[in-house]
C-alpha cells in the first residue's frame, strides 16, 4: 500500500512540475504514473550501479554528482516513456531537484519514510 502511494505522490508532482516548468511534457496523468513507476525502477536497480561506478567522482566533488546521476535518470527515463519529454539536461537536472525536494517533505507530511 506505502508503494502505491509514493507512486501517485510521485505521478502528481510529475505532471503538477510539467504544468509549472518549460521544457518538461507529459501527455496524460496514465503517462505520469507510468514516469513514477519507471523512475522507482530505474532509481532501484540502475541508479546504484551507476553511482557505484562514478564514486571517484561523487566522493571529489562531495556528492554534488549525485545531481547529475539524477538528471540522467530523468533523461533515461525520457528515451522509455513515450508522451514524457524533458528538453535540455539542464532541465531534467532542475526537474529532478524539484521532484526531489517535493517528495521528501510529501513523504514527511504523509508519514511515509524515504
Amino acid at each position: 500500500m506505502k508503494l502505491l502511494l509514493r507512486l501517485l505522490i510521485t505521478a502528481i508532482l510529475v505532471t503538477l512540475l510539467a504544468n509549472f516548468m518549460g521544457g518538461v511534457h507529459v501527455d496524460s496523468f496514465l503517462t505520469s504514473l507510468i514516469v513514477a513507476l519507471v523512475l522507482s525502477i530505474l532509481n532501484f536497480f540502475i541508479k546504484p550501479i551507476i553511482v557505484l561506478f562514478t564514486l571517484p567522482v561523487t566522493i571529489f566533488t562531495f556528492g554534488l554528482f549525485l545531481l547529475v546521476i539524477n538528471a540522467l535518470m530523468i533523461m533515461f527515463c525520457t528515451l522509455i516513456v513515450g508522451g514524457f519529454t524533458v528538453d535540455s539536461f539542464w532541465t531534467a537536472m532542475l526537474f529532478s531537484v524539484i521532484l526531489s525536494i517535493t517528495q521528501s517533505l510529501l513523504f514527511q507530511l504523509t508519514g511515509e519514510k524515504r
